[in-house]
């Protein structure tokens, strides 16, 4: 494991022990990047019109399509730690 994937793999954990609850854009933004660079782009059949929360999470997810992993896995670890104030 590289150094990048080491600061990826820990702010996952960080990601998890937040002081404050991220805004649901936020929260989003955390689960595109988080996706794009453990999994690269997305994969799999969009969810059904009403799961409204499984939509959201996929069009995010489908906005960073095609950045590269390592670029996604830097700014995951770059927004949990502006977000761990």
């Amino acid at each position: 494991m590289n150094e990048l994937e080491t600061r990826f793999t820990q702010a996952a954990a960080d990601a998890q022990k937040l002081p404050e609850r991220p805004d649901n854009d936020t929260l989003l933004k955390l689960y595109a990047l988080y996706k794009q660079g453990s999994e690269g782009d997305v994969s799999g059949d969009k969810p059904g019109f009403f799961d409204f929360v499984g939509v959201a999470k996929y069009e995010a997810w489908e906005k960073v399509q095609g950045m590269p992993r390592e670029e996604a896995m830097q700014k995951y670890v770059d927004l949990v730690e502006s977000l761990k104030g």
